[in-house]
Formats: structure tokens, C-alpha cells, sequence
């Protein structure tokens, strides 16, 4: 553990990408401590300014709810979302993967032209339709989610089961009768890992993104915060408060910057080539 620490502190800017994060699930954890009440309900007067009064230090938005309090409130949603639709995500595509690419043949070409089918649609596009289908709430999105974005892992652990089924300690345990899927999970998955948790980390990234757009749009769940669901509060108002949409937006685009710095300072320390300058 130190050593990968060591190793991933020399990427100045993915430590600044894991201060990012943290920062952000400090938020989260804080949030019922620091905000007792209901991030939804009227607290104030609408169109309170940033930094007019210490006891709404961002504002408030056009119905009167505190704005740093939505901030801290939906820092939960957007984690819960990254975080569950990148393991959904990256489930199905490290099983799908490890099938297509371990087994190849008419199976393998099977489950890539199926993959393929899912990248020929916009992942926006795609996931608003199941949204609709589902109906507005956490848990369609984030399956939403999941079912958009597992074809990159699937893709990756392909690429990485064709490089590795033919080495040489795989063969061994064909020759010694290994079944299959002892030998995918405990020889070949554990070996092509590595660029998985990186991709599972761009995954998360873009997750939050397609969750603020689909709250953006209106198709979030209706009863909880999120970041997405307080732009789309502020789009009408952009020109007299441009604040109320200003701040969410700037904690989605620093959020997803941090993640992204973290996925580039573990592709460092994870990836052999990188790892080894």
C-alpha cells in the first residue's frame, strides 16, 4: 500500500484530482450534519444574492431553497450514481468481455456485434428512452446508466483476454484441466484488472455527467437534490441570477475533473509500461 502510494503521489495533479474527490464525499457525508432540514424545502426569500448574508452563504434559488445546502445534498446523488453505475457498468462488461474474448468464435463474435449495437446510439440518446420507459427515479437511472456505458468495458476486457489466454501460465492450467471459469477468474481476470479499474473510473465520470443532464431535462428523480436538477432551476433565470445555475455547474466540472485526474494517476501506477519509467 505505501509503495502505491508512492508511486501515485509523483502525478501531482491526480492528487490533486484525489483532494478534488475527497473533498466532495466530505461533502456528502456532511451534508445531514451541516444542513438539518429538507434541501427541498422553502428556507428563504427567493433571489437572495451570494455572500448577501452568512446564513445562505451561495443564495438561494428562485423558490427560496438554500443553494449550498443542494450543493452538499446532491454531492450524494452524483456519487451514489457514479459509483453504482460505473460497478453495474463494469460488471456486465467485464462479463461479457472475458466471455467474448477468453471463448472467441461464434459466441465472442456474437457478444461484439451486440456491443456494437449499443455504441451505434448516443449514450444520451439511449439512456433518455429507458429513463422514459422506467420512469423518473434513482435507481432507473442509474440501470439507465449501467446499460449505456458497459460496452467500453466490454471492449477493454476483450483486448485484454485475447492478449492473455495465450500465455503461457493459461495453457498450463488448460493442459491441467482447469475448467474455464476457474481459470478466467482466478488466472486471466486478476492479470487484465488493472486497465478495468482504470476504465471503471472513466465510467463514473461520465455517469454523473449523463445524471445532471438527464435531471437537467427533468427526467431525475423528482425527490431528491441534484446537481443537474439545480441547472435546470437556474436556466430560466441565467440572465438575472445566473448564480443559482453558475455553482452547481462548477462542482459537477470540478468533480469530474478530480475523477479523471484519479483514473490518470492509477493508469500510471497500474499500467506495467508507465509504472516501470
Amino acid at each position: 500500500m505505501l509503495q502505491f502510494w508512492d508511486r501515485y503521489r509523483r502525478n501531482r495533479t491526480s492528487v490533486a484530482g484525489l483532494l478534488i474527490v475527497s473533498a466532495v464525499i466530505a461533502m456528502a457525508g456532511s451534508a445531514s450534519l451541516l444542513f438539518p432540514g429538507d434541501p427541498l424545502g422553502i428556507v428563504g426569500a427567493a433571489y437572495i444574492a451570494p455572500f448577501e448574508t452568512m446564513e445562505f452563504p451561495l443564495g438561494t434559488d428562485p423558490l427560496g431553497r438554500d443553494i449550498l445546502a443542494g450543493l452538499f445534498y446532491g454531492a450524494r446523488i452524483s456519487l451514489l450514481v457514479g459509483l453504482v453505475a460505473s460497478l453495474g457498468a463494469t460488471v456486465i462488461g467485464t462479463a461479457i468481455g472475458a466471455v467474448a474474448g477468453f471463448h472467441g468464435g461464434r459466441l465472442g463474435s456474437i457478444l461484439m456485434r451486440i456491443t456494437e449495437m449499443f455504441q451505434t446510439t448516443p449514450n444520451i440518446m439511449l439512456a433518455l428512452v429507458l429513463v422514459t420507459i422506467l420512469g423518473p427515479s434513482i435507481a432507473s437511472v442509474v440501470c439507465s446508466i449501467s446499460l449505456v456505458t458497459w460496452p467500453a468495458i466490454a471492449r477493454l476486457t476483450r483486448a485484454e483476454f485475447l492478449k492473455l489466454r495465450n500465455q503461457d501460465f493459461v495453457l498450463a492450467c488448460v493442459a491441467m484441466g482447469m475448467r474455464s471459469g476457474r481459470i478466467i477468474m482466478t488466472q486471466v481476470l486478476p492479470n487484465a484488472l488493472p486497465p478495468i479499474v482504470v476504465m471503471a473510473s472513466i465510467i463514473a465520470a461520465t455517469a454523473i455527467l449523463v445524471e445532471s443532464a438527464l435531471s437537467f431535462l427533468g427526467l431525475g428523480d423528482p425527490n431528491v437534490v441534484s446537481w443537474g436538477m439545480m441547472i435546470g432551476t437556474g436556466r430560466s433565470v441565467l440572465r438575472s441570477a445566473p448564480y443559482v445555475a453558475l455553482f452547481p455547474g462548477l462542482i459537477i466540472l470540478f468533480t469530474v475533473l478530480g475523477i479523471n485526474l484519479v483514473g490518470e494517476g492509477l493508469n500510471e501506477v497500474l499500467n506495467p509500461r508507465l509504472r516501470d519509467r
